[in-house]
């Protein structure tokens, strides 16, 4: 569990604690600004080559948790089953999948909204920018494909893998839950307190429908709603309505 954590979000949460405390020494975090999917390059195609890339990279650790929950895997239980079957990452029912996810994310999006909006007041949150992306032919698939990454990565090893390891480690099912939100609010704290309490939030709740349900399906396609319609919305109009 350690080896995929620091390989993935783990990683991404040292790093944004350090990024936090780097922006809040220089200046009041309302001063500060947050941009995502980053334009890496001036040059279009090793632009295009670099964002692809990292999106492919960013999966391997995923590739990784299935591979640990594999029945291929010596000692695993016989008969235990797909991995994929296992966490819910299927489409054994896509109606009900999709159905869940985009009310899911209805029900997160808007109060997200609600909490960017008073965490700028507050001064507690940096200016986000969901996209740094120049305008290129390739810029709103490549950033959908970012939404999908991020949904996928994020779900599957954050409340898929931790919460069935946690099981394992005889956790109570509330201290899961929350040791899961919190590694998901602190690997947003570069963009300040506010998105450190709004997915903590997210957390607490996908966590709880994943006991329920057993299934990160809905909770991916949720995730990957909100960021598209956050990076691609920023891409189309430049209203800075990021959800990270």
């Amino acid at each position: 569990m350690l080896i995929v954590l620091g390989l993935s979000l783990g990683q991404s949460a040292v790093y944004s604690v350090v990024q936090l405390l780097d922006k809040m020494s220089r200046a009041p975090l309302a001063d500060a600004t947050s941009t995502l999917n980053r334009s890496q390059s001036t040059r279009e195609y090793f632009d295009l080559t670099y964002q692809l890339l990292d999106i492919v990279f960013a999966l391997v650790p995923v590739a990784l948790v299935f591979y640990f929950l594999s029945t291929h895997v010596p000692g695993a239980k016989e008969g235990s089953g797909s991995a994929f079957a296992r966490l819910g990452f299927n489409f054994a029912r896509p109606g009900k999948d999709l159905l869940q996810g985009v009310g899911l994310a209805a029900a997160i999006g808007i109060p997200s909204l609600g909490l960017y909006a008073a965490g700028r007041a507050l001064g507690i949150t940096t200016a986000i920018v969901p996209s740094g992306l120049d305008a290129y032919w390739w810029t709103v698939p490549v950033l959908i494909l970012s939404a999908m990454r991020h949904a996928i990565v994020e779900e599957v090893i954050v409340v898929g893998y931790l919460m069935d390891r946690f099981g394992k480690f005889g956790w109570s099912v509330p201290a899961a839950i929350v040791v899961s939100a919190l590694l998901r609010g602190s690997y947003h704290l570069y963009q300040g307190f506010g998105p450190f309490i709004g997915n903590v939030v997210m957390g607490l709740v996908f966590a709880w429908i994943y006991t329920k349900t057993k299934r990160v399906m809905p909770l991916v396609i949720a995730h990957a709603v909100l960021d598209i319609v956050a990076f691609v919305g920023f891409s189309l109009f430049g209203k800075a309505i990021g959800l990270g």
